[in-house]
C-alpha cells in the first residue's frame, strides 16, 4: 500500500477554532494511506519580496514542510466572504521566490466549516482560485460546505453525526484516491 504524507493548514489561527477541531476529524478519518501533519504558520511575518534574497526562519521552515509532503490539505473558515489573510500569507510565502513555488503540481483539497448555511462556499471558491495560479491540482468533488452546529464535533475530533462523520471519511478517502490518480499522471517533483 502507498502511503501519502499530506500536510494541512488550518485558515484560523484561533486556538478554538471550529475549523481545529474539523481537522482533527479529517485527522480521525483519514484512511491508513494518509499521513496527516499540520503545517503551521503563526509566525510568519507578513510577506513582502524584500525577503525574496533571504527567507527568515519560519519561512524557511514552512518551505521545508511543504517540500516534505505529497499533498496538501486546506481546512479553512470564511473570513469576509473569502480566506483568512494568515492563510493568504502563508500562501504567497509558499509560492515565492519566482521558480520555486511549493505548491507547484502538488495535490490539494479544499473544505472548511462556519455556523453559516453554505458552510465556507465563498472562501474556497476564492482559495481555488489562487491555487490555480499556483499550479496545484485540485481535488474538485466531492466538494464539502459543513455548516457546523454546536455539539457536531467535539473537541478531540470525534464527529457525533453519523451522516456527517461518513461523508469526511468519504471526502478524505476520495483525497487519497485523487492524489493517487494526479501521481500516476505526473510524477512527484522533489
Amino acid at each position: 500500500m502507498t502511503t501519502h504524507k499530506v500536510g494541512y493548514f488550518i485558515g484560523s489561527l484561533a486556538t478554538e477554532s471550529i475549523n481545529r477541531k474539523l481537522a482533527k476529524a479529517l485527522v480521525r478519518l483519514a484512511p491508513q494511506g494518509l499521513h496527516m501533519e499540520e503545517i503551521s504558520f503563526r509566525d510568519l511575518p507578513l510577506y513582502s519580496y524584500d525577503y525574496d534574497a533571504d527567507f527568515p526562519p519560519a519561512a524557511r521552515a514552512l518551505k521545508a514542510a511543504l517540500a516534505a509532503v505529497d499533498a496538501v490539505l486546506f481546512v479553512t473558515p470564511e473570513y469576509n466572504r473569502s480566506i483568512p489573510g494568515g492563510l493568504k500569507n502563508a500562501i504567497d510565502w509558499a509560492s515565492r521566490p519566482y521558480g520555486t513555488n511549493s505548491f507547484t503540481r502538488k495535490p490539494s483539497a479544499v473544505i472548511g466549516t462556519s455556523p453559516g448555511a453554505i458552510g465556507t462556499a465563498v472562501a474556497q471558491q476564492s482559495l481555488r482560485s489562487v491555487l490555480s495560479f499556483c499550479n496545484s491540482p485540485q481535488m474538485n468533488a466531492p466538494e464539502a460546505y459543513i455548516q457546523f452546529k454546536p455539539g457536531l464535533i467535539t473537541d478531540d475530533g470525534e464527529v457525533t453525526d453519523p451522516t456527517t462523520e461518513e461523508f469526511l471519511r468519504n471526502y478524505m478517502a476520495e483525497f487519497e484516491a485523487f492524489i493517487t490518480r494526479v501521481y500516476t499522471a505526473v510524477p512527484k517533483v522533489r
